[in-house]
């Protein structure tokens, strides 16, 4: 009998990430492209993850498109809210957890979810860049580090710096401020950090937290973030490296579940 896959594609404000699935909804393939909605780059990822799984279009049974361009990428059969996808994403890789805390590049959002994995209640910060995934680019590219780089400088630091400003100018300013100060790029790098950390926990606490506690998002893949959470909201993260595509994931599985339930 001919194998079936199934394809997930989260195109957001600035990356495009893809997972495919096999019948027995194994992982088979992902792929991610840093640009998002209005570029090319949800093509390019899903024409890179085909290539790698050596397979045509012709071959994929169903796809679902999340995500803020989910609705204009024509090679999807069907669309799904990015809440619903990332809670199904997640409750496929961690079943305990629920309370998801997903960082992207312009937003952020708290979802409730309940045992099944669907969502009760979320809240969402898309007004103001502080708080996301562009916040600390914005704040990398001020102090001249790799935004890789940046969870390296926050485990050294001695005495994270105070990023008071909520807002992402004003953050600007006040970093720039301190490093003609003198203050360590590392102190400065962990107060980043939990300034994230800060305006995104107060969020959940909206929602009402319930661990088991989960970071998705891009921003997820930030140590110096992920410790910062932690310590804010005094509760222990789940992690998982597939933290970026939870979103992609979970419209995968909804593929699935479109031929198979």
């Amino acid at each position: 009998m001919k194998e079936s896959y199934f394809l997930g594609i989260d195109i957001g404000s600035t990356t495009s990430k893809c997972i495919l699935l096999n019948s027995q909804r194994e992982i088979i393939g992902s792929s991610l492209v840093s640009a998002g909605t209005g570029t090319t780059g949800p093509q390019k990822a899903y024409e890179d993850i085909l290539e790698k799984a050596n397979l045509t279009a012709g071959d994929i049974s169903f796809t679902v498109a999340t995500g803020y361009g989910r609705i204009m990428f024509t090679e999807a059969n069907d669309e799904m809210s990015e809440l619903s996808c990332h809670a199904k994403g997640v409750h496929h890789i961690f079943p305990d957890v629920h309370t998801i805390i997903d960082i992207g590049g312009q937003d952020a959002k708290v979802i409730s979810i309940n045992d099944a994995g669907k969502v009760i209640n979320f809240v969402m910060n898309d007004k103001c860049a502080a708080g996301t995934g562009r916040f600390l680019d914005v704040m990398a590219t001020i102090l001249q580090i790799n935004i890789n780089d940046l969870e390296i400088h926050a485990r050294e630091a001695v005495r994270p710096a105070k990023i008071s400003s909520t807002c992402t100018v004003f953050a600007e300013s006040e970093v720039i401020s301190q490093l003609s100060s003198g203050e360590n790029v590392n102190n400065i790098v962990a107060g980043i950090c939990e300034s994230v950390a800060g305006r995104v926990a107060s969020l959940a606490k909206r929602v009402g937290i319930k661990e088991e506690i989960c970071m998705s998002g891009g921003v997820a893949k930030n140590g110096g973030v992920r410790d910062a959470m932690s310590k804010s909201l005094g509760a222990k993260l789940q992690y998982s490296p597939k933290a970026q595509y939870m979103g992609a994931l979970g419209a995968a599985l909804f593929a699935y579940d479109k031929l198979n339930i």
